[in-house]
């Protein structure tokens, strides 16, 4: 009888141990979403960049702030990633603290994490090769984007105080929200993409009038970046979806920048009250942070016209039905995605099909004839537009040749052979009516 209760007693806790387990691991993911590490160049920026902060507050990501040279810090902990996110204000950092370095973050790049880094003139050798294994190369230190037709009035006379307008813009509004009616307020070090790199994304560039060159010296050799190859503002979409922005300007995301006025420092400039840079910085942040331009494939299905299961195996030339289902991250719930080019390609090798979906009842849906060819192939929809994740579906089918119960007892391309094969038969009787005719004829006579 004791050995029963204690078998219970086991058993029990046993389940409740489990459950105990079950309940603490859905606690952990339901926080684990918006995980997000921020990495200050000193305590200070806490209050001198708290508007920006506030709106990642309100976006719902869970913020932790420590200094770069922390001992503590750690991004990676037995193999599992303790942040989602990870935003770096510390330009002028040499050395990161606890186990953070520049390959830990590009494996944390490579695991599917998203960055957000912000530089200045006073950059340091991190973030420079950080922005290096991205496709980004910096300036020097010391230099800054310098523009002697575009200032603004406050410009302290080394015309480094920059204004770029919306034509400077990348023209993706999944990247960079509505376009901000204000002028965008920069100061700080210039960037150039690699060239060879087509994951870059070139978010804000200088002016045709800008470079980037040290503001104190004279010009003796060519600027790191001139005109619109200057970049203010970049960012990468990595084939893994992971995102990272690299801004040359920690001040464009400052309280200060944010409700400065601004005023070209020209005769009869329009002076705004404000600048744009907050609905910019709010609007990197949710794409960099993957709360805007997510997509992903529910559910998809085909079959032939007519009937609502797939077969075995398609028969050449069946009229086939290919349906997919497109969802968007919106506000942190999943909508039909509304798109107008989305392509189904039918490969074997090569695309033996290609056509576009038409979205019907919540769907992307197309009707199409299967090719005359027999072997294993896909139905691939492959789409990869700016400012979105890279959203692939590839569904493997067979397709089979005519069975010889399946052909056509008759077929139309062979109607000359049937006429030869009955005009000699045709022929034959008239040629023996004839011949047996004569004999007979012979023999009377």
């Amino acid at each position: 009888m004791a050995v029963g209760q204690r078998q219970n007693r086991l058993g029990m806790q046993q389940v409740l141990g489990a459950s105990v387990l079950l309940l603490v691991s859905l606690v952990c993911v339901a926080e684990g979403t918006g995980r997000t590490l921020v990495l200050l160049e000193n305590i200070n920026m806490r209050e001198t960049h708290s508007m920006f902060f506030k709106s990642l507050a309100d976006l719902g990501f869970n913020l932790t702030f420590k200094i770069s040279d922390d001992p503590g810090l750690s991004l990676i902990k037995y193999g599992e990633f303790l942040y989602d996110h990870l935003v770096i204000f510390s330009p002028s950092v040499e050395d990161f603290g606890g186990n953070i370095n520049i390959d830990t973050i590009a494996t944390f790049i490579d695991g599917g994490g998203n960055v957000l880094v912000a530089a200045s003139s006073d950059i340091g050798d991190p973030l420079r090769e950080l922005g290096s294994e991205c496709g980004i190369e910096f300036d020097e230190e010391k230099t800054a984007v310098i523009d002697h037709h575009n200032y603004d009035v406050s410009d302290p006379g080394q015309h480094t105080l920059i204004i770029a307008d919306n034509e400077q813009l990348l023209k993706a509004p999944t990247v960079v929200g509505k376009q901000p009616k204000n002028p965008l307020l920069f100061q700080g070090v210039g960037m150039v993409a690699d060239p060879d790199n087509p994951l870059v994304l070139d978010i804000l560039t200088g002016s045709s009038s800008s470079y980037s060159f040290f503001p104190d010296k004279p010009i003796t050799q060519y600027p790191h970046g001139v005109g619109k190859n200057t970049l203010l503002i970049a960012g990468l979409q990595a084939r893994n979806n992971a995102r990272v922005v690299f801004s040359g300007s920690i001040d464009f995301f400052s309280d200060a920048f944010f409700n400065s006025p601004v005023q070209k420092a020209t005769p009869g400039a329009e002076r705004f009250s404000k600048t744009g840079n907050y609905e910019l910085a709010v609007a990197l942040s949710r794409w960099v942070f993957k709360e805007e331009g997510v997509l992903r494939v529910g559910e998809v299905s085909h079959h032939p016209v007519g009937e609502t299961q797939p077969p075995n195996a398609y028969t050449i030339t069946d009229l086939v039905e290919y349906s997919i289902v497109i969802e968007k991250l919106s506000n942190g719930k999943w909508v039909p995605f509304d798109g107008d080019d989305i392509q189904l390609e039918f490969v074997r090798i090569d695309p033996f099909v290609r056509t576009y979906l038409k979205k019907k009842n919540g769907k992307y849906s197309v009707q199409f004839k299967l090719p005359d060819v027999y072997g294993v192939f896909q139905f691939k929809v492959d789409y990869n537009r700016l400012g979105y994740t890279h959203l692939y579906s590839s569904t493997q089918v067979s397709v089979r040749p005519l069975q010889h119960t399946q052909y056509e007892r008759f077929i139309p391309s062979a109607y000359p052979y049937y006429a030869s094969t009955f005009s000699m038969m045709v022929g034959l009787f008239l040629f023996s009516v004839v011949f047996l005719h004569m004999k007979e004829k012979e023999k009377a006579e």
